[in-house]
C-alpha cells in the first residue's frame, strides 16, 4: 500500500486523502499513517513570491551577483562608497503585522479578534538614498506625481547635489557608485545618458531581485514598521511622522546592513 500511496501523490501532489482513500480502496486512517509516518509528508499551500524567475532570469542574477563578488575581492572597500536607493509608498493608515497584534492570554481566555482593515488611499511616494554613514537625500513625490524618468531625472540631479554637500570626498574624488533597481524610469536611456555624462557608476541588480536590494529588504521595512497602526490625516502628517522615523534610524545600522551586513556583497546569492 505505501508504494500505491507514494505513485498516486508522484503522479498528482494535490490529490486530497478522501480522493486516496476512495481511488485507491484504502482505509482513510491508513493512508493518513501512510502519508505521515512511513512517506514523512504533509501537506503545505503553495509560498507565495512576488515573481517567479525564469531560467535565463535566474542565470542572469547568478552571473550579476558574481560580478558584485568579484568587484568586491578587488575592491574590499567598495561598499564605502555605495548610495543606494529606491522609492516606496508610505500611507496615511498601514493595518499593523499580525505580529504587532499578538499578545499574551490565558488556556481559559478566548483569542482576541480584530477586523481586517486595509491600507487608506491617503498615502505619499518617498525616495530615499543612503550609504554607510545614514541618509543621503530624501524627497516626497508632488501629489499625483508618478515616478517617470523624467521626474527620477531630476531626483538624482537633486541626489547628486546632496552628494556635493553631505559627502564631500566622495563628491571630490569622483568615486561614489549608484545603486538602484532596475524600474523603467530608472533604467532608462535618459537615465543612462545622465549618469554617463556626470561619471557615475553604477552597481548591478538583478532583475526581479528585491531579497538584495537594501531599500527593499531593511530600509523601508524598518522605517514603517512604527507607523502601522497608526492613523495620519492628511499627506504632511505622514511626510512629518516618516521623516522623523527616518531621520532615527542610528547611523550604526546603516554601516551593518550596508558594509558589515554584506548584503549585496554575496551573502544572499541564489
Amino acid at each position: 500500500n505505501v508504494e500505491r500511496v507514494h505513485a498516486e501523490i508522484n503522479e498528482n501532489r494535490r490529490l486530497t486523502v478522501r480522493e486516496l482513500e476512495e481511488d485507491l480502496g484504502i482505509p482513510k486512517s491508513s493512508v493518513c499513517n501512510i502519508l505521515h509516518e512511513d512517506l514523512k509528508m504533509n501537506r503545505v499551500s503553495a509560498k507565495f513570491v512576488p515573481r517567479l524567475l525564469t531560467e535565463d532570469q535566474k542565470n542572469c542574477r547568478l552571473e550579476i551577483a558574481q560580478d558584485n563578488l568579484d568587484l568586491i575581492k578587488s575592491d574590499p572597500g567598495l561598499f564605502k562608497k555605495v548610495i543606494t536607493g529606491d522609492e516606496s509608498w508610505v500611507y496615511g493608515y498601514d493595518p499593523e503585522t499580525k505580529a504587532q497584534s499578538s499578545q499574551w492570554k490565558t488556556r481559559e481566555e478566548q483569542r482576541p479578534k480584530k477586523a481586517r482593515q486595509s491600507r487608506s488611499n491617503v498615502k505619499t511616494m518617498l525616495t530615499v538614498f543612503f550609504d554607510q554613514d545614514g541618509v543621503v537625500h530624501h524627497e516626497y513625490a508632488p501629489r499625483g506625481q508618478t515616478v517617470n524618468k523624467e521626474y527620477y531625472l531630476e531626483v538624482l540631479r537633486r541626489l547628486r547635489d546632496a552628494v556635493r554637500r553631505k559627502r564631500p570626498e566622495l563628491w571630490t574624488s569622483r568615486d561614489w557608485i549608484l545603486h538602484h533597481d532596475n524600474a523603467p524610469a530608472h533604467s532608462s536611456n535618459l537615465i543612462q545618458r545622465f549618469l554617463v555624462k556626470h561619471d557615475i557608476n553604477q552597481l548591478q541588480q538583478p532583475p526581479y531581485s528585491p531579497d538584495i536590494a537594501p531599500c527593499d529588504f531593511w530600509l523601508f521595512p524598518k522605517l514603517k514598521i512604527p507607523l502601522k497602526g497608526k492613523r495620519f490625516d492628511d499627506v504632511e502628517q505622514i511626510k512629518q511622522n516618516a521623516t522623523k522615523d527616518l531621520l532615527a534610524i542610528p547611523q550604526n545600522e546603516f554601516k551593518e546592513w550596508l558594509v558589515e551586513g554584506s548584503t549585496l556583497k554575496g551573502t544572499r546569492l541564489p
